[in-house]
């Protein structure tokens, strides 16, 4: 931890470690023997300005979800994309979308790559990306989302665009109150669709495909694959290839993240916290490190309390959850990218898609939901070939969500300690609360708007 608090690029090779279990199947679910794979952006099959803009971003190769689904796409194949979080899935389907867009020479107007996504913070990275590499081949991105004034977003709408990457809700908004027309669709990506089933947007999203041609080009891709995620994609795509890197009927983490587990009670817990930032170069600029870290809490007071008690105590840090207007939380991400601020505090409305450099370092300071969330929130580090730590305090009373953690830390080497062996023995049956695997249920997500912050009638009071 401490040579990437000296050097948060450390070990930084810019690529993804690549899985030994890679499937590509039929629209049959046969596997397809010596599938194609695009092995160096050379290869892809992408307009010139579009291999330029790769090739400058300093890339050495396509990953793994890119080079086996780009030559499907390219042949206008319906493409699932099944791959852990931090694959590179944003490029896998920006690529051939916008490589569509050039070869049929679309002017701006209504688009016709229409990209949905679950949170608003994923969409505007999403446009990001579409930024980074279409603006320089002429393609006019617009991001809508709600939380931000409607009437920016519908002006880039009427000024004409190639591609629209909004939320489901916003869409929808935009399309009933007819300032957006999606009759032009030619290529529809749903990304994280297993999030966005997750929250609830399933109804949303029917009402939007009823507005998207029946024929079109269809990409979908998702982090895992359970049997609701696979009905929708039966329901959404035609005779479509699946690509699924690694086995995603287990729960497996970033084999670049390190990943600790340590021991606390009430009394020690953010003194230990404190420790851990010091030794990982968080402490706001006393070591000198350019590291970053994120820390996860389950209630929005929470994060705040402790985005508070840090920057009192001299840390630079920012919260998001959902009580932010959409204002604040880009205002906090944007500071906490240009390094204005060394910490994040946030609920899991930061647990996926959220992709910034120089974070080293990853802090469950309350444990997630479900196993699957861990996974989540702990690829917000080890990104295309960063090295990275994720550490989860644990209570005794959160023994029982202990046992998932440590199945997914054995499926990396990762050490385990006989305390921790102890204490997730000791909860017994109470594992039965804490599911984990494909698609076990999340419980409830107390960032997604409705209920109430229980920490204060359960009397919590952590203080510094």
């Amino acid at each position: 931890m401490e040579d990437l608090a000296r050097n948060a690029s450390m070990g930084h090779t810019r690529t993804t470690v690549e899985d030994n279990d890679v499937k590509v199947l039929d629209p049959h679910g046969r596997e397809v023997p010596g599938a194609q794979r695009i092995t160096s952006f050379d290869q892809a099959p992408f307009d010139p300005q579009l291999k330029t803009q790769l090739m400058n971003a300093g890339f050495p190769a396509p990953s793994q979800i890119q080079s086996y689904t780009w030559p499907l796409a390219a042949h206008g194949y319906d493409v699932i994309g099944i791959a852990a979080t931090g694959s590179g899935k944003t490029l896998a389907f920006l690529m051939p979308g916008f490589t569509q867009i050039l070869q049929r020479g679309d002017r701006p107007r209504d688009p016709s790559l229409l990209v949905i996504a679950p949170t608003r913070e994923l969409a505007i990275q999403i446009e990001q990306e579409a930024a980074k590499f279409g603006k320089g081949a002429g393609i006019v991105s617009a991001c809508i989302y709600g939380g931000a004034p409607k009437r920016d977003q519908g002006n880039q709408l009427r000024s004409g665009v190639h591609c629209v990457i909004g939320t489901p809700g916003r869409i929808q908004d935009f399309v009933e109150g007819r300032e957006l027309r999606l009759d032009r669709v030619a290529t529809l990506v749903l990304d994280e669709a297993d999030r966005m089933l997750d929250m609830g947007f399933e109804p949303q999203i029917r009402k939007i495909l009823r507005e998207v041609p029946r024929k079109r080009h269809t990409l979908f891709f998702t982090a895992t694959w359970p049997e609701s995620i696979r009905r929708l994609a039966s329901e959404f795509l035609y005779n479509a290839y699946q690509v699924q890197i690694g086995n995603r009927d287990e729960l497996k983490a970033n084999q670049d993240i390190i990943q600790q587990v340590r021991i606390v009670d009430s009394y020690n817990k953010n003194n230990i916290l404190c420790q851990i930032l010091k030794q990982a170069g968080c402490d706001g600029g006393w070591s000198g490190s350019e590291a970053k870290g994120l820390i996860f809490c389950t209630t929005k007071r929470m994060c705040d309390d402790l985005s508070r008690a840090l920057s009192q105590l001299g840390v630079p840090s920012g919260a998001i959850h959902g009580d932010k207007d959409q204002y604040a939380r880009e205002k906090v991400l944007n500071e906490f990218k240009d390094g204005k601020i060394q910490l994040l505090l946030a609920t899991d409305v930061a647990a996926r898609g959220l992709d910034i450099k120089k974070v080293t370092l990853v802090v469950n300071y309350d444990l997630p939901n479900n196993t699957e969330d861990y996974v989540h929130r702990i690829g917000r580090t080890g990104r295309a070939g960063q090295k990275g730590y994720a550490v989860s305090l644990v209570t005794e009373k959160e023994g029982f969500k202990l046992s998932g953690i440590i199945e997914v830390m054995k499926k990396t080497n990762q050490e385990i300690t006989p305390e921790m062996e102890r204490i997730a023995a000791s909860a017994g049956s109470g594992g039965g609360r804490y599911r984990g695997g494909k698609g076990g249920g999340k419980g409830k997500d107390r960032d997604r708007g409705g209920g109430r912050d229980r920490s204060r009638s359960r009397g919590r009071d952590r203080r510094w």
